[in-house]
């Protein structure tokens, strides 16, 4: 295994941009509301709803005495509002498991509501200073390229755990660079579809660009279109009852001009189904 970590630790010290859960007096719990965010949104879009949530919010005991239609509402349009619901129980959780303060032990990480191996690690990691590998989509392109020599990773399993720790140096503080390093790379120079490898600093390590870049295929699942898709159907639902004025609304006023009726239903339904909207006589809310 080459020495990945050297080169990481100094592009990483000149190149990091500067995001507000870098910060060191960011906190366990801001840095936790930042994960949720960031799963499969872009940084630019979350970094206002995360500033608005922490003012409203500042630690999960405050975010635990509100409902959770509260939640749900002040996601807007973030997407993927699970993530909301998700988020609302973990605070209630580490309010009632432990005396409001979020975790450091990833074991007690992963038994929050909506957190896995990634949001437990990177909370350990960067918010407490422990040491443990953190993988996400980008770290896995990094090591994928420079130490495999494939072009796009395979699916996510657990062996990528295994080989981010060999990467890691021994010194806490260092393994902690190299982590959030592996993962800006991947963000901004090792990138999905247009890396810019002459700015990489594992280009002389690269064993993909050794190899002359060979196309190794590419198993990443597609996202569906957003147009048309049941997704789009669910946050127009969702959208109507987080600016309603009323707490409920009658479940025939819900985008009652949808194009395809079925498909409202099944949105509705869906909604239903996760935990999102309730039900009750005909009329529609976000959960109490």
């Amino acid at each position: 295994m080459p020495d990945l970590a050297t080169p990481l630790i100094a592009w990483y010290r000149d190149n990091a941009r500067d995001l507000p859960w870098r910060h060191p007096e960011f906190g366990a719990w801001g840095v936790l509301v930042s994960e949720f965010m960031l799963q499969q949104t872009p940084v630019a879009r979350v970094i206002p709803h995360l500033e608005a949530w922490l003012d409203r919010w500042p630690d999960p005991a405050a975010l635990a005495a509100d409902p959770p239609a509260e939640a749900v509402r002040q996601w807007a349009n973030l997407g993927y509002p699970r993530r909301a619901l998700w988020l609302h129980r973990a605070a209630v959780e580490i309010r009632d498991r432990h005396d409001g303060v979020v975790p450091a032990d990833v074991e007690a990480l992963l038994a929050l509501t909506g957190i896995g191996d990634y949001t437990a690690r990177a909370v350990a990691v960067f918010a407490y200073g422990r040491r443990h590998p953190v993988v996400d989509t980008n770290t896995r392109r990094v090591l994928a390229r420079a130490v495999d020599g494939r072009s796009q990773p395979g699916a996510p399993a657990k062996r990528d755990l295994a080989a981010m720790a060999t990467v890691l140096p021994s010194d806490v503080d260092q393994a902690a660079v190299v982590n959030a390093a592996a993962m800006e790379l991947g963000a901004v120079v090792c990138t999905a579809r247009v890396p810019r490898c002459e700015a990489c600093p594992l280009a002389h390590l690269c064993a993909w660009r050794a190899a002359g870049y060979p196309d190794t295929g590419d198993e990443r699942r597609r996202q569906a279109r957003y147009e048309g898709s049941d997704r789009q159907a669910r946050g127009a639902v969702l959208r109507v009852l987080r600016e309603a004025a009323a707490h409920a609304v009658a479940a025939d006023a819900v985008i009652p001009a949808w194009p395809d009726a079925r498909q409202r239903d099944r949105a509705i339904d869906s909604l239903i189904a996760d935990g999102l909207v309730e039900a009750t006589g005909g009329m529609l809310s976000l959960p109490r």
